[in-house]
């Protein structure tokens, strides 16, 4: 292996994690780390003081452009899009390239989605790998005061979207916990004061799993739809098992069907300790085999 090569390797998982936080998606922080090792590749390094900077504004600036063209695909997506999750259980294991992408909340990637894309990239690089503001302008093309207003847009925004990012796991998988068991048992008041009154549910089917078309909003409607799921489920002849997993770092649950994983479910709560948002991932196409 040349000198070269290994620099891009020894970057390579912070690269993936930067592209998969900024794109949400497997495929696309790949592709856009791939495009960043054939820059790498072509550019001139003799003129290049500090390889790591270079490649992360490379990548940085890769995924901009990747975003923006995902917007419009996003825009007339079937249903809510969600953020792919990163799962991992006894029978599931990541990539070494996305062990550290996986620290990123789901719900914080989802939050994020409501940034543009030079506020989600600087807020990104501040927050998690703690860039400089004249690293930032470099990547972003803006003023370095320009940068600063953009982090502090961001945060904003993101506190302003309901679910909280900083609950302990032992936080999630209680309050996953006691919500499957209500629902379960067609417990309808439990479960509704289990949600905060401006909890929202998002499934992703993607055209090729049943789910929600819209979001659901309020405990309500949740209760309603997702109990007449799980009963209907119950009473279905097909087998199918429900495990303990981990999603981005947070307790979830994998439901197989079949054999096969059909379902990812987590969730993200509140100030107040209740659920402000459920996460279902049913997209086949964003689940792991």
């Amino acid at each position: 292996m040349s000198a070269d090569t290994a620099i891009f390797e020894a970057e390579r998982p912070a690269l993936t994690a930067l592209c998969y936080r900024m794109l949400g998606e497997r495929a696309g922080a790949e592709d856009a780390v791939q495009d960043t090792w054939l820059r790498w590749q072509r550019v001139d390094r003799r003129g290049i003081e500090n390889p790591r900077a270079w490649l992360r504004r490379t990548a940085t600036r890769i995924a901009i452009d990747a975003l923006r063209s995902a917007r419009s695909r996003r825009e007339t997506y079937p249903g809510p899009w969600l953020p792919e999750p990163l799962v991992e259980n006894e029978h599931l294991s990541l990539e070494d390239s996305f062990v550290i992408a996986q620290e990123c909340e789901l719900a914080l990637l989802w939050a994020m989605e409501r940034l543009s894309e030079t506020e989600r990239a600087a807020f990104i690089l501040r927050e998690a790998f703690d860039a400089g503001y004249d690293e930032i302008a470099a990547a972003t093309g803006k003023s370095e005061a320009a940068c600063r207003q953009l982090v502090s847009r961001a945060h904003k925004r993101l506190q302003e979207s309901g679910p909280r990012f900083d609950a302990s796991p032992s936080e999630v998988a209680d309050l996953l916990q006691r919500f499957l068991s209500a629902a379960a048992a067609q417990d309808h008041d439990t479960v509704l004061s289990l949600f905060a009154p401006q909890a929202t549910a998002y499934s992703d089917g993607g055209k090729k799993a049943r789910a929600a078309l819209r979001p659901l909003m309020g405990p309500e409607e949740i209760a309603q739809v997702l109990m007449a799921i799980m009963h209907k489920a119950a009473k279905e002849q097909a087998h199918w098992t429900i495990e303990p997993a981990s999603a981005n770092n947070a307790p979830a649950i994998v439901r197989r069907l079949n054999g096969k994983i059909d379902l990812v479910l987590t969730l993200a709560p509140d100030a107040s300790g209740r659920i402000a948002w459920l996460y279902a991932m049913r997209n086949p196409d964003k689940l792991p085999v």
